[in-house]
């Protein structure tokens, strides 16, 4: 496997060299900030212009399209005109299109806007995430993961913050959008030189990746699909099951602190194993038993919070930890292309989560929605735990 070559091959010692994280990690955050800002204003506007749901829920889901369309080129990118240069576009691209939206008056002009949006948004996630992997030092890396995973929360959650703030009329919500987006350029630019350099093309084909660490690409498939099907779900279920508007509100909001207050410390306890895969394991049988908890639990709100709370880290920590594991496996132009199969499969299970969850509710009643998903974390404790056992006994 190749070895990636940085300026200060940060990777090779055991202290964590804040320049290259600091440019990978505010590059995503502002990211996360332009979509959670994104998403319902893009959405509302859409609404007031009476644009039929159906069609609002096929522009949104360009999102996942352009994803899974950028990530087998992203890797080529960066390997041809560099890691930093590479962002540096991806910035600007995603800041003209963010803007974009603004003036586009027909509808059919937000489905390339959202392409190029999404898809250059993919990209910088997938080359932070590389550059992140790259730079921290192996002993580390869950620490400096769960930092990235909770600043990464932080900007999801201040980008609706943003749109109660600012509305949805004007252009200044999209110009906001737009300028967070940019200013994630400067600490790129100024780390340009420690940024990762891929000598060499990856060795596989890039759908070899998705199947070359299975534990981590179906860790972030899982998260991907419980993460958007709950987000999307949940306040039906929640209202469904007696809970007012507020109420649900407020339950993913308790879901969201556990997204972000445990992902360092499961980074920490990530960087005490050798072997990530028994973590990984161990939340998804969380995950399995806090889902088939939720239907008899439904009838108390602070029971459900309480659930929700340390559910969220779960799941939160399946993305977290086997972006870890990834790292521990991997290094330069392979962890580059695993990466971008990494946020691929991220990718697919945002599309199938809530088509199959919303497919368990027709057919199953308000409670399919915990099946489903209990469904979801059930299937990778249990491939997991096979994988588990089939290795020791290998060894």
């Amino acid at each position: 496997m190749s070895q990636p070559r940085t300026g200060t091959t940060p990777g090779d010692v055991e202290e964590i060299h804040w320049p290259s994280l600091v440019a990978a990690i505010s590059s995503i955050s502002a990211v996360g900030i332009a979509i959670g800002l994104g998403l319902p204003l893009l959405s509302i506007i859409l609404e007031k212009r009476g644009i039929p749901s159906t069609l609002i829920g096929l522009n949104t889901a360009m999102a996942g399209v352009a994803a899974m369309a950028a990530a087998p080129i992203t890797t080529k990118l960066a390997h041809k005109y560099g890691v930093a240069p590479t962002m540096i576009w991806a910035v600007v691209i995603s800041a003209i299109s963010a803007l974009g939206f603004y003036y586009a008056q027909d509808f059919w002009m937000w489905f390339p806007l959202r392409f190029a949006f999404h898809g250059a948004t993919t990209t910088l996630f997938i080359l932070s995430e590389f550059w992140i992997n790259a730079a921290s030092p192996p002993s580390k890396r869950g620490f400096v993961l769960g930092i990235y995973a909770t600043v990464l929360s932080l900007g999801f959650a201040g980008g609706p913050l943003l749109f109660s703030i600012l509305g949805s009329e004007g252009v200044l919500p999209f110009a906001v959008g737009a300028g967070a987006v940019l200013l994630a350029a400067i600490p790129i630019y100024i780390a340009r030189y420690e940024s990762p350099v891929l000598e060499e093309k990856p060795e596989l084909h890039f759908m070899r990746y998705v199947f070359l660490v299975p534990t981590a690409t179906a860790a972030v498939f899982i998260f991907g699909a419980v993460e958007a099907g709950g987000l999307a779900l949940f306040p039906i279920y929640a209202v469904r099951a007696s809970f007012t508007e507020s109420q649900a509100a407020l339950l993913l909001t308790v879901m969201g602190i556990g997204n972000v207050i445990f992902q360092i410390p499961v980074g920490l306890l990530s960087d005490r194993m050798k072997d990530k895969r028994p973590l990984l394991a161990a939340m998804a049988f969380m995950g399995l038993i806090g889902s088939l908890m939720l239907p008899v639990l439904v009838h108390s709100w602070i029971l459900m919070a309480t659930v929700l709370l340390f559910w969220g880290g779960c799941v939160a920590g399946l993305y977290t930890v086997g972006l870890s594991h990834l790292g521990s496996r991997l290094t330069g132009s392979d962890l580059a292309a695993a990466n971008a199969a990494f946020v691929f499969c991220y990718a697919v299970g945002t599309v199938a989560g809530p088509q199959v969850i919303g497919a368990a509710i027709d057919v199953a009643g308000n409670n399919g929605f915990a099946w489903a998903i209990a469904g979801f974390f059930g299937l990778y404790a249990l491939l997991s735990s096979i994988r588990l056992l089939f290795l020791r006994k290998r060894a």
